[in-house]
């Protein structure tokens, strides 16, 4: 098949490239901003006529962390609804018919029963901290809920849970939980600090899945037999949830990324800052059903992460 991966600069879609291209079996086409701004209509609609790709992975999004949704929610519900919008529409245009679009954990409401099952969907207020964005991906969900309905489509979702690894954004501002707690406690420990502060109380929980984990259950959910897709998901319910199973308070993890680091420091909690969803943690027996499970532990993941942090500081002080 000709696969078009729409994002694939970005981590998940550059991890999803990096397997495709390990296989070999496809011929991956591939676009850069300076080639192709999804968020154009009618260049998106020229290209994916053009290529004729068979398949879309739709990778592609606008991310970050509370401060970065707090601080520009119009972009982020705005540019994930052009996004989204653009290249499924496009796709069916160009007469794609299978196509799989990439979701998050924030499309389910903010105190959702814990595991979330993917029917918790729409049943709630969601986290105001990121509601545009999460909004954006639920129309993204419907969207190609709706073209399989009217137009027998196969267009397929898959919602992540937090996901971290190699190719992670380590912005100081706008980066999600993970990537920061890497950055804060490397730079305290680098200068020598007695202390880190982490935001909130510490309690929410949280669960990260290993990036390569995330690329490696989206091709296995895109190449699934249609009659086992249909046999584990409804028409109006046909997402499904990616993740581990397991969580971790965000003072558990920023004591296992202390650990990897080596910072030796305090750890403390600032309590006038947001924490969040209480708790995110994914019902994964849809997935497991089907035959798939995650296999990267979060310790050996943290690990490999942060090596991964080191080796692009050393390339840019070089």
């Amino acid at each position: 098949m000709r696969i078009f991966v729409a994002g694939h600069r970005g981590m998940v879609g550059g991890a999803i490239l990096r397997q495709l291209e390990q296989a070999g079996a496809h011929e991956v086409i591939t676009a850069g901003r300076e080639r192709l701004d999804l968020r154009d209509q009618a260049a998106v609609h020229a290209f994916l006529k053009a290529e004729k790709p068979d398949a879309v992975v739709l990778a592609a999004a606008k991310v970050g962390g509370i401060l970065a949704n707090n601080s520009y929610p119009a972009d982020f519900i705005g540019e994930n609804l052009s996004i989204q919008l653009n290249v499924i529409q496009g796709a069916f245009a160009a007469g794609v018919e299978k196509l799989l679009f990439l979701g998050s954990s924030c499309i389910y409401p903010k105190m959702a029963e814990q595991p979330m099952r993917e029917d918790a969907l729409l049943t709630g207020p969601l986290e105001p901290t990121n509601e545009p964005y999460a909004i954006a991906k639920i129309a993204g969900i419907k969207l190609c809920e709706s073209y399989n309905r009217q137009h027998g489509t196969d267009y397929r979702s898959v919602m992540p849970t937090n996901l971290y690894g190699p190719g992670d954004n380590f912005h100081p501002e706008h980066s999600h939980v993970m990537p920061a707690l890497i950055r804060r406690f490397h730079e305290a420990k680098r200068d020598g600090l007695s202390e880190v502060v982490i935001w909130g109380t510490g309690t929410p929980r949280r669960e990260f899945l290993h990036v390569d984990d995330m690329a490696e259950a989206s091709l296995f959910v895109m190449d699934l037999a249609p009659e086992v897709y249909a046999a584990n998901t409804e028409p109006m319910l046909s997402h499904i949830n990616v993740g581990t199973g397991t969580d971790v308070s965000i003072r558990e993890l920023a004591g296992m990324v202390a650990e990897v680091v080596g910072f030796e420091g305090a750890i403390t909690c600032d309590t006038s800052k947001p924490d969040g969803t209480p708790r995110k943690l994914m019902d994964v027996s849809r997935l497991a059903a089907m035959g798939w499970r995650a296999r990267i532990g979060l310790e050996e993941g943290l690990r490999e992460t942060y090596a991964w942090f080191l080796a692009q500081e050393g390339a840019l002080r070089g």
